[in-house]
C-alpha cells in the first residue's frame, strides 16, 4: 500500500507544482482574462502559492522522514482546494468539465486516509541527549 501511495503522491505533486506554478508565473492580465468569473487576481496568486506547498508537503517531510505528519495534512489541504475547482469549474464549465479536478481531489483525499489510516510513516526515534549540567 505505501509503494501505491507514494506513486500517487508523486502524480499530484506533478500536477500541483505545474498548477501553482502557471498561476504563479502568468502574468495578472493574461490570468485575469482566463477567469470565467471575477475572482481577485491576488486570490488566484494564493491558490498557487498554496498548490505549489502543498505539492511540496506531499513528497518531503516523508521522503526526509522529518515530520512525517505534514504529508497527510498536505494533501487534505488539497482536497479543500480542489473542492473550490470543483464547484467553480461545474458552476462555469459544466459538470463534464469537473470531473479532472474531482478525480484529483479523490486522489488526495486518498493520500490523506492512507497516510494518516493504511500506511502512515513516522519520523525516526532520536536518542536521547545527556544533559552535561547533571
Amino acid at each position: 500500500m505505501s509503494k501505491a501511495l507514494w506513486v500517487v503522491q508523486a502524480l499530484l505533486a506533478v500536477v500541483f507544482l505545474f498548477a501553482g506554478g502557471v498561476k504563479l508565473l502568468t502574468p495578472p492580465a493574461v490570468l485575469a482574462a482566463q477567469m470565467a468569473l471575477p475572482i481577485p487576481i491576488w486570490f488566484i496568486q494564493f491558490i498557487g502559492v498554496c498548490e505549489v506547498l502543498g505539492a511540496v508537503g506531499l513528497i518531503l517531510p516523508a521522503a526526509l522522514k522529518i515530520r512525517p505528519g505534514l504529508t497527510p495534512l498536505a494533501a487534505a489541504g488539497l482536497v479543500v482546494i480542489m473542492i473550490g475547482a470543483t464547484t467553480i469549474t461545474a458552476a462555469t464549465m459544466g459538470v463534464a468539465m469537473a470531473i479532472m479536478p474531482f478525480v484529483v481531489g479523490v486522489l488526495a483525499a486518498f493520500v490523506a486516509f492512507g497516510r494518516t489510516r493504511l500506511a502512515p510513516q513516522v519520523a525516526p526515534m532520536r536518542a536521547p541527549q545527556l544533559d552535561p549540567a547533571i
